[in-house]
């Protein structure tokens, strides 16, 4: 009995000292934030530090702390676009003497890291210096910095320079020798996301996509890296194929870097640029987008232009940052509908797709929306499947050249534990009072009928899909089923097809929506507004010193395998019919 006291005492105890603590750690944390903060100060003779080290989102995001009394709603300014308008403010700042590119291996999409590429060729404009350092630069780092006027190499370091390639998995062996498979329903031949179910290789429709659309951006990085390098795409598929950037010495040799050295003579040689006598000042990019954002003055105008970021796979869902619910973005889309002083509206769409019930809800809002305001579309690193229903209404359409878009098709997939559940001894009995009443279950086999059923309900949202971009693009239905089934196209290839109006960035479709609605003047308002939970708060607030149970995961599962756990969660989630991206786009 005095053992089980003793207990009591002891969790009691603890109880009373974690609530004091946290009531302590809440008083710590609001007047941390209600505290003048150290503002940032950009020194004269200062160089600009660009390290990306972090995942790179398209929008920073906006957060409501209304909920947690005397929080201040301090904006964040560490998305792409706050990056690329700090690149572009530091160009006419006097204080910024150039960009120093410290960075290995880029958390970016392709489509993202040309956009920062672009804003960085405009800040050489300017005749400011960029110049780069790597250990050892990864493939799309390369691309990225070889805009820099000097790189510079470690000398047991080298660079990624081979071409592009994916890998992809098939696991019809693995479903029969172990007896869980997946049952799969879809529409499109080369709707390939759930080909791995259904054949132990790879199908050569799946090829000839793969094939296409990697070769469409390996021309464009070798245009791109070739006029920064001065070399000629032959001159770079040579290199790639010899792997000529494996040591510091052949890239040195083969032109793809300027010189071989460690990092403080990297540094030795920005002091002598900047003069020997001279103090070098630096700023990180991320403390200088933070002191643009906030310096840069509004122009004086009450005319308004919403972006609305949809970024993330699509889900029957609130939404939250990384997540496209049809709840956020159509109050997002509603908001900027009913604001007197939003003329036009552009969606910034990077999402791989996913449910088809939340992308025809998005879509009808943006429908209603479109027929009151202009409504511009501007794709990121994805707007493939899903991400394009949603797009495909707009009234103008902006890709990148190497953005992946298309893959208008549809499936549907259903576990299935019938052989394992069978040589485990399991047998599932259903009871109910009509034909159907029970419906499909995992422990035995699909029958014909259900997979009528289901091939009916696939059917009917592929013909949808079909029929909601053929309407939207002024194209017959058939022509649409033509470039469709599937099938995933780059920006450069969409543009041929009819899918995308126009190759260029979300200022080009800012530009066009202004355009649009005849305006000259006008302020940005992004949308839309993320409510931020304690949790959240807490973590962020305390440098991880309480940390979330999703950063106890990854610590504890390491960082591949919680991205694995995160995938498999959801497709547990997947609700209903999917408008998916074949696979995840992952290019080495």
């Amino acid at each position: 009995m005095n053992f089980f006291k003793r207990v009591l005492s002891t969790i009691v105890g603890i109880g009373v000292f974690c609530a004091l603590c946290f009531i302590l750690l809440l008083f710590f944390i609001f007047a941390s934030a209600g505290a003048d903060k150290n503002p940032i100060v950009v020194k004269n003779n200062s160089i600009l530090e660009l390290s990306l080290d972090a995942p790179i989102y398209d929008y920073a995001g906006k957060f409501d702390y209304s909920e947690i009394p005397f929080f201040p709603n301090d904006p964040k300014f560490d998305g792409l676009f706050n990056i690329i308008d700090a690149i572009n403010y530091a160009a006419t700042d006097s204080k910024i003497k150039g960009i120093s590119i410290k960075n290995n291996f880029i958390q970016a999409g392709m489509a993202q890291t040309k956009a920062l590429r672009d804003a960085l060729l405009k800040f050489k404009e300017s005749g400011k210096f960029i110049v780069s350092y790597g250990d050892y630069y990864s493939q799309k780092d390369y691309y990225l910095n070889s805009v820099a006027d000097t790189i510079y190499v470690n000398p047991v370091g080298g660079l990624d320079f081979k071409g592009l390639a994916m890998e992809r998995m098939y696991y019809k062996d693995f479903q029969e020798k172990y007896g869980v498979k997946m049952e799969v329903i879809r529409h499109g031949k080369y709707k390939s996301a759930v080909e791995g179910y259904l054949n132990q290789e790879m199908s050569e429709a799946n090829r000839e996509q793969i094939s296409v659309f990697l070769m469409s951006i390996w021309d464009e990085m070798k245009k791109e890296i070739g006029a920064s390098r001065n070399m000629t795409s032959e001159q770079l598929n040579t290199l790639a194929d010899e792997l000529a950037g494996r040591t510091a010495k052949l890239a040195l040799a083969s032109k793809l870097i300027d010189k071989i050295g460690y990092e403080d003579e990297y540094e030795a040689g920005i002091q002598h640029a900047l003069g020997e006598n001279s103090k070098v000042n630096r700023v990180t990019i991320y403390d200088y987008a933070a002191y643009t954002g906030k310096k840069v003055t509004v122009k004086k105008s009450d005319d308004k232009i919403a972006v609305i970021y949809a970024q993330g796979q699509i889900m029957y869902t609130e939404g939250s940052k990384d997540v496209i619910g049809q709840g956020i973005i159509n109050k997002a889309l509603k908001e900027a509908r009913e604001d007197d002083k939003v003329k036009a509206i552009v969606i910034r769409v990077n999402s791989p797709g996913g449910s088809a019930l939340a992308s025809e809800l998005i879509w009808r809002e943006i429908e209603l929306t479109k027929k009151v305001k202009p409504v511009i579309v501007s794709m990121g690193d994805l707007a493939a499947s899903g991400g394009y229903y949603i797009a495909c209404n707009a009234d103008k359409i902006f890709a990148e050249p190497n953005t992946i878009t298309g893959s208008i098709g549809v499936f549907g997939t259903i576990p299935n534990m019938h052989k394992l559940a069978e040589d485990l001894g399991i047998n599932a009995e259903q009871v109910g009072t009509n034909k159907n009443a029970a419906g499909y279950s995992v422990f035995e086999p699909m029958s014909d009928e259900q997979r009528t059923l289901i091939k009916e309900g696939i059917e009917d949202i592929y013909d949808l899909f079909t029929q909601r971009v053929a309407d939207g693009r002024g194209m017959t239905q058939a022509a649409v089923d033509s470039i469709a089934q599937g099938r995933v196209w780059t920006g450069n290839d969409a543009i041929k097809i009819g899918l995308v109006d126009e190759i260029g960035g979300l200022d080009m479709a800012i530009l066009a929506a202004a355009d649009a609605a005849e305006m000259k003047t006008y302020k940005i308002k992004e949308l839309p507004i993320y409510e931020m939970d304690l949790e959240s708060l807490l973590s962020q607030y305390t440098g991880g010193f309480i940390q979330s149970k999703e950063e106890l995961m990854k610590e504890e599962l390491g960082e591949k395998n919680y991205l694995l756990l995160q995938k498999m969660k959801k497709l547990t989630q997947m609700q209903g019919p999917q408008l998916l991206l074949p696979y995840e786009i992952e290019i080495k």
